[in-house]
């Protein structure tokens, strides 16, 4: 009963909810006055709910035009792609699922006041399902609960360590003072770009410049935001009607798919600038407190990933990639998935990777590419154990699947092999898993500051200035 009441409680209200009352709370806990700490708390939730509104209101846009994109290909691949969203309702559906509701929101807010980490997650309660889907069919298979519970929960300090190693460059990138992202599911790749960033660096594909300021500079007038979204709504209009071209209604959803890409480039970045400002008076604040000599703890606020969805080399690397995995599913060895309803979500997934690579889109779309592939492989291995999860909480598979996954959540290969270790049951195997977060863990405390500055200056080496530098030299 408490679990489910808990449940209801957050689907009722909502970030849009919540958030604000964290801020307000915060900012009071700062001695910020009452006034000030009411707008901070009200700009949060104002941008939230903007930034759902635009959300909501773009997909039903964006969403046939994808499906006619998939279709027009001619793939027959058995495991279909259901989304995100309905992977959301599944794992809040189960029993495994529903008690790491209550588990982890103690288990988030206990690492937090320790300091065990600097990231205060429950700020997004809401993508903790993330955590629920993969304990949910550790469960099914071993009817352990407690080993349900340890690899959610490990899990779960995986990705607070993935959110804390990105926090400076998500927070500096997207312009959000004191914020980062949480989402396991999107932050993941984050590991494999700190990884593999160097080795493109090391061929000088940091010198080719395909920023949104890089493009705004080449392209003139074309490569402002609003333009580039027309461009790249018509580009993508034109794929999902490739086969109908010469019908109006097909080149009215080519227009309208324009239109809406560039109201989002264009409208996203002034919802941005009013939850921004959420943030003001709680970063003047902790700078008061350092100037009194006080001891301020440098710490980040878990916001929704919709902060960064329109951010412009957010959005374009996202939308490009869409025909790009399509194109993956078709063409790798051994793939049974046919991503559909998650291609929506890649301005979602790309998070991970834009602020590290300092937007530069090239290296976005190569980074994206390879690690959403192999990603493809994971869904693959989990497509039946997911698909009779959804089985037993009354989810019917669509009209010709014979399994059904998610793109974007299941599509972890990481968080996949923690996965993988504890469905063993096998003591060694999770010991390592455990071993390997521990060893990560104190190698990231130990030298925070210098991972932190070495990401700058990874991230630096994209721009335009860097390169005149480098020339210079």
């Amino acid at each position: 009963m408490f679990f489910e009441t808990l449940k209801e409680v957050f689907q009722t209200f909502g970030s849009p909810v919540f958030v604000p009352v964290i801020i307000f709370i915060i900012s009071k806990i700062l001695k910020v006055n009452n006034k000030k700490a009411f707008f901070a708390a009200l700009y949060a939730g104002v941008g939230l709910e903007g930034f759902t509104l635009l959300l909501n209101a773009f997909t039903p846009i964006i969403t046939p035009v994808v499906k006619s994109m998939v279709e027009n290909t001619g793939i027959q691949l058995p495991a279909f792609d259901v989304g995100w969203q309905a992977t959301a309702l599944v794992a809040y559906s189960t029993e495994a699922g529903m008690i790491f509701l209550g588990v982890g929101l103690l288990v988030q807010t206990v690492l937090f006041l320790t300091r065990w980490t600097d990231v205060f997650q429950p700020g997004d309660l809401w993508n903790n399902y993330s955590y629920m889907v993969w304990g949910s069919m550790i469960y099914m298979a071993t009817k352990n609960m407690i080993l349900s519970l340890g690899c959610m929960i490990l899990l779960n300090m995986y990705s607070l360590l993935i959110a804390e190693l990105i926090a400076k460059r998500w927070s500096t990138y997207y312009k959000y003072p004191n914020c980062t992202i949480i989402a396991m599911h999107n932050i993941e790749a984050a590991l494999f770009t700190v990884a593999f960033d160097p080795i493109l660096n090391a061929f000088g594909l940091n010198k080719i410049k395909l920023s949104p300021e890089e493009l705004q500079k080449k392209l003139g007038f074309f490569g402002e935001p609003v333009s580039l979204g027309l461009l790249l709504g018509i580009f993508i209009g034109i794929m999902g009607n490739f086969k109908a071209l010469g019908t109006l209604a097909a080149w009215g959803q080519v227009a309208t798919m324009g239109i809406a890409t560039s109201a989002i480039m264009a409208i996203f970045p002034r919802v941005a600038g009013l939850f921004a400002q959420a943030f003001l008076p709680i970063t003047d604040a902790a700078k008061k407190s350092v100037k009194n000599g006080s001891k301020s703890r440098k710490w980040y606020l878990g916001v929704n990933d919709a902060t960064g969805y329109g951010e412009p080399a957010t959005l374009i690397s996202g939308i490009i990639l869409i025909p790009i995995m399509v194109f993956m599913a078709l063409a790798l060895p051994g793939n049974q998935v046919l991503p559909v309803v998650d291609l929506l979500a890649l301005p979602f997934m790309v998070q991970g990777i834009v602020p590290l690579v300092n937007g530069n889109i090239f290296k976005v779309l190569i980074t994206g590419t390879i690690w959403f592939s192999a990603g493809l492989y994971m869904c693959t291995y989990t497509a039946p154990m997911f698909t009779d999860i959804c089985a037993s909480v009354g989810v019917h598979l669509p009209v010709g699947a014979l399994l059904i996954t998610s793109f974007n959540i299941l599509g972890k290969p990481l968080m996949g092999l923690v996965f993988l270790a504890f469905l063993s049951q096998s003591p060694v195997l999770i010991g390592i898993a455990v071993a390997v977060y521990l060893i990560l863990y104190v190698l990231f405390r130990k030298n925070k500051e210098a991972v932190y500055d070495y990401l700058d200056q990874s991230a630096l080496k994209n721009t335009a200035e860097e390169a005149k530098s480098e020339i210079t030299a």
